[in-house]
C-alpha cells in the first residue's frame, strides 16, 4: 500500500502566500494552487508520496498522507496510516 498527500482547505493558507508545498514538490505539476480557492490541490494521480510536502508543511499541518486502495486507486480518506504504508520515498525507490 502506498500514500498521496492531501490538503485540508481550512488549514492551508496558500492564498496568504505560503506556497511551500508547491515549491518542495519534487514532482512536477503535483500540488497546484486552485485559482478558486486559492489553496494548495494535490493532482493525485501524479502525487509519489515522498511525505515532502508534508514536512514544509509542518507548521501549519494542511497535509496529510493517506493510503491508495491498491484495487480501485481511490484515496482512502480519514483511514488511519498503519504500519503497511510503505515508508517515506517508496515510489523512488529501486
Amino acid at each position: 500500500m502506498y500514500t498521496v498527500a492531501w490538503v485540508d482547505n481550512e488549514k492551508c493558507i496558500a492564498e496568504k502566500g505560503c506556497r511551500l508545498c508547491i515549491m518542495y514538490c519534487p514532482e512536477s505539476d503535483t500540488i497546484m494552487l486552485n485559482e478558486t480557492t486559492k489553496k494548495a490541490i494535490v493532482i493525485e494521480p501524479r502525487c509519489k508520496g515522498c511525505d515532502l510536502c508534508k514536512v514544509v508543511c509542518s507548521t501549519h499541518n494542511a497535509i496529510t498522507m493517506f493510503p491508495v486502495d491498491p484495487v480501485t486507486g481511490k484515496v482512502i480518506l480519514g483511514e488511519n496510516v498503519s504500519d503497511e504504508v510503505v515508508p517515506m520515498g517508496q515510489a523512488y525507490a529501486g
